[in-house]
């Protein structure tokens, strides 16, 4: 089953790859965010709770990466395992889904890096801070214009610039610690019988989740990992558990060091910036700007390898005849998806022009809207959908090879389910205003209206007949049946 790509990502890169989008500008940004979610130095518990869902959704990746390791990740997941009742109105609902989630990630991380570029450039206008994130995108495509071994060395090199800058964060919050500040929690601070915690706690696990999407880019590289079986559950699961203990450190650590109410004053350097914020007040304005270098380019790695897994994406679905053709073609020289990377980066380019300018009307911050938009728009298909298929593999393809088989089987994804729901059912009441439940479904639903003009031209179902192809378990056996007997 040749994919089209070589297989030169081992254990350590996937890893690299998975911690750079995990741990980039997201905390540096949302820790601000989380304290307002929650009212307080509480906000902890939003990144205890967005490390518990992350971890038993990536026990899903970690046994549909293993035992399905093709180029596009969910879709290559979804396509096995819906095709046998709705033909393949799943995975292009994926690919719809994918081609505006993914890129308001991305755009996110964009937005973060203009905004603790203003901490070393204080007068940037709003004109300026736009020219410099296109500009930064269109340096992230270019960068990305090679092969993927380049790419693998390159990723290794931005991770451990990464490792230094949180590093350099969490030290310096704890020369200057104060307990009194980071555990002095407000009277009735978790109260589990009022509606108003609930609200707060499923906005903080929005942005908590969202601080940890990434543990799963190497799994749309699968046609990409060497020994997928054994290194994909590793990658997720060490990158989950590395990313939490960094991510607690830094929250309790920043909350020792800066008041929880400068975090959310708007004419506060805290509330942007607040890891610089942190730097300046315990070893100096010279720290800080070092350190404040050190995040933009963390930033600049989390959009470089969310744009690498990304421009995968549409790649597979294109090969099978489902999607757009020209994003099925291999950049001739280099091997790598060439019009999927583009719009990719086009579309992240829109989303973070977006995020510039909707703060002037939104009741919201810009990145809080973002976030609870694009994971909106992820519940429906990607997640749900995705707990579901692990459960539809078991039954429809239970020959599969399955290298890693989830612990505690069915728990975690139904853990998992609960926690998507809990998110996606309290975002309207989370964000007055904004409709995300709305804006998701009617995203969706023009998607259902794309796939039924797609599929009525191409002669796809229900316009046609359904097309199974256990791609996987046919190779299997095939590879089988040409070892040499005895």
């Amino acid at each position: 089953m040749s994919s089209g790509f070589t297989r030169r990502i081992g254990l350590f890169q996937a890893a690299a790859i998975n911690m750079s989008q995990m741990c980039g500008i997201g905390p540096f940004v949302t820790i601000p965010l989380m304290v307002a979610a929650f009212g307080g130095p509480q906000a902890v518990v939003g990144w205890i709770a967005g490390a518990v869902l992350a971890l038993v959704d990536g026990l899903v990746w970690a046994e549909l990466g293993a035992s399905l390791p093709g180029a596009g990740g969910t879709y290559v997941y979804l396509r096995e395992a819906f095709q046998y009742r709705s033909g393949r109105l799943m995975p292009f609902l994926f690919v719809w889904t994918a081609m505006l989630f993914i890129p308001l990630i991305m755009s996110t991380g964009v937005q973060g890096l203009v905004q603790y570029l203003a901490y070393l450039w204080p007068d940037m206008t709003t004109g300026q801070g736009d020219a410099v994130g296109v500009a930064i995108l269109a340096l992230v495509v270019l960068l990305l214009w090679r092969r993927v071994e380049n790419i693998g060395r390159i990723t290794v090199v931005m991770w451990a610039v990464m490792i230094v800058s949180v590093t350099a964060v969490i030290v310096a919050s704890f020369t200057d610690f104060h307990p009194s500040m980071a555990f002095d929690w407000p009277a009735h601070a978790i109260e589990l019988t009022h509606g108003q915690f609930w609200i707060g706690f499923a906005a903080g696990l929005t942005i908590g989740i969202y601080d940890y999407l990434g543990y799963n880019t190497a799994s749309y590289l699968g046609a990409e990992i060497r020994n997928p079986g054994r290194v994909m559950p590793r990658a997720i699961i060490f990158s989950i558990i590395a990313i939490m203990g960094i991510y607690l450190l830094m929250q309790i650590g920043v909350l020792g060091v800066i008041e929880w109410k400068d975090m959310l004053d708007p004419g506060n350097v805290a509330s942007k910036s607040v890891a610089s914020a942190v730097l300046e007040k315990t070893w100096g304005k010279g720290a800080a700007d070092t350190v404040t270098v050190l995040i933009l380019i963390t930033a600049f790695a989390s959009v470089y390898t969310g744009l690498l897994g990304g421009s995968r994406v549409p790649y597979d679905a294109a090969r099978d005849g489902m999607f757009f053709r020209a994003f099925g073609r291999l950049h001739p020289r280099h091997g790598f998806p060439a019009v999927g990377l583009v719009v990719m980066g086009a579309v992240t380019a829109a989303g973070f022009l977006f995020a510039r300018h909707i703060g002037s009307s939104a009741e919201h911050p810009p990145l809080t809207v973002l976030i609870t938009l694009l994971t909106s728009v992820m519940v429906i298909v990607q997640a749900l959908a995705q707990i579901a298929a692990v459960t539809v593999l078991r039954r429809r393809q239970p020959q599969l090879a399955r290298p890693y088989r989830m612990v505690l089987y069915p728990l975690p994804g139904v853990v998992a389910a609960v926690g998507w729901l809990v998110i996606y059912g309290y975002a309207d009441k989370a964000n007055p205003g904004v409709h995300p439940i709305e804006w998701s479904l009617a995203w969706v639903g023009l998607g259902g209206l794309a796939y039924l003009v797609w599929s009525r031209v191409e002669g796809a179902w229900p316009f046609g007949p359904k097309v199974i192809r256990e791609e996987y378990l046919t190779a299997q056996n095939a590879e089988v049946a040409a070892e040499p007997a005895g």
